[in-house]
């Protein structure tokens, strides 16, 4: 969207992403469910498996992605807006960039220009943005986890809280905290490779 500024796919790109931006997880889970559940009928409603039949080895994993589908959908949507919108601002800065001038002026094909020089460099701040942002999805999970009555951790944070498990709670943000500064640390690890100042340093 960005290397195509003002285009078609950049303008309705661009519109996607703001809608999916501005709607709550739970909120973009509803309408999935709706649509894929109550109407399609493609995917389950919730849970994590199927009660119900007896499956092979592969059946069962079968099983568990097809009810694992529209969770992790709704998700990936509702953090992909974000994320598109901070690439996008951040790879039209990049452009302006002398590198990338001299990049073209020395012949290089447009596609290595885009993605050696310009994507590269343009990814330091979604790589920032995805780090800082984990706690966030994590949260997003239990707003997410509660619409398709899926047993992950978001919802057994929710009964804690229900059931004032108080243990259970401080385990559950400990895992919290401890998942965002790993997510950080590796964040922090990719930097040296995307950009080579970063390792000069």
């Amino acid at each position: 969207g960005g290397w195509n500024r003002g285009r078609f796919w950049d303008t309705n790109l661009m519109a996607g992403s703001l809608i999916l931006y501005a709607m709550p997880e739970y909120v973009l889970g509803i309408l999935l469910l709706l649509l894929f559940s109550s109407t399609i009928h493609l995917f389950p409603t919730g849970g994590f498996q199927s009660v119900t039949g007896q499956f092979s080895a592969v059946g069962r994993v079968a099983d568990v992605l097809n009810h694992m589908f529209l969770p992790w959908m709704t998700l990936m949507l509702a953090y992909l807006g974000e994320f598109y919108l901070i690439m996008r601002s951040s790879l039209l800065d990049v452009m302006g960039e002398e590198y990338i001038t001299l990049a073209r002026a020395k012949g290089v094909r447009e596609k290595w220009v885009l993605r050696r020089h310009a994507v590269r460099n343009a990814l330091l701040p979604t790589v920032t943005l995805i780090a800082l942002s984990f706690g966030f999805v994590i949260g997003g999970a239990i707003t997410v986890e509660l619409v398709f009555s899926y047993p992950g951790v978001g919802y057994l944070t929710y009964e804690a809280l229900r059931n004032k498990d108080f243990p259970l709670l401080q385990g559950s943000f400990l895992f919290f905290s401890a998942a965002v500064i790993f997510a950080n640390l590796i964040a922090d690890l990719l930097y040296g490779y995307l950009d080579p100042r970063v390792r000069a340093a």
